[in-house]
């Protein structure tokens, strides 16, 4: 059975998830990358991420790198980024890509307290002309060096972390964001790695 303290960790984490601000990742191969990402999503209060993946290759996370992160985040698997990003959008979520071009807005200018999905591409390409033909907001991270570029998992640092003070801002981590349904369910799984883990 789970210690007091355990249940009263749990259910304080758990309280702090944000089930309406997903990350997505579209055909992210470096492991190292993938791992510190799912670390950072964790640490920012993301509870779902969701894998872009046309050969259908499984997320390569390092736990190591993770620190085991990846027990407490729900990932979603699809093989085309239209199937993904359609079905986010019916679900009401506004959808920012990263996209470093001339018409594209500086992360800091979006709202993240609606519902959003941050997309992300890999290092190599960056995201695809179907990501950015379905996105609602084309962000980027201004830069003044040389490399107009920054690792993955920095980028995705730096834009969790403007949504999550904007979320601080308005009391988004102050109050429960999951159903009744949804924490009950979210509690007895957690409950139950943490028993099967012991950490």
């Amino acid at each position: 059975m789970p210690t007091r303290e355990r249940v009263e960790k749990v259910k304080k984490i758990l309280s702090h998830r944000q089930p309406d601000l997903r990350v997505v990742l579209e055909e992210v191969k470096n492991t190292h990358n993938a791992s510190a990402v799912v670390r950072t999503c964790d640490a920012a209060g993301i509870l779902y991420v969701d894998i872009i993946s046309s050969n259908q290759e499984l997320f390569p996370v390092n736990e190591a790198i993770s620190t085991r992160a990846e027990k407490w985040l729900q990932f979603q698997y699809y093989t085309s980024t239209r199937d993904c990003l359609i079905r986010l959008k019916e679900k009401g979520f506004k959808i920012a890509a990263t996209h470093l071009s001339a018409d594209s807005l500086p992360y800091t200018s979006v709202d993240y307290t609606q519902p959003t999905a941050l997309v992300f591409g890999n290092e190599a390409e960056g995201i695809s002309e179907e990501a950015l033909s379905l996105a609602d907001h084309k962000i980027k991270i201004p830069m003044v060096g040389m490399a107009q570029s920054l690792n993955l998992s920095v980028s995705v640092g730096i834009i969790l972390y403007e949504a999550m003070k904007q979320r601080q801002k308005k009391g988004f981590y102050t109050k429960r964001r999951l159903s009744s349904e949804e924490f009950k369910e979210y509690m007895k799984k957690w409950l139950g790695l943490s028993k099967e883990t012991g950490k």
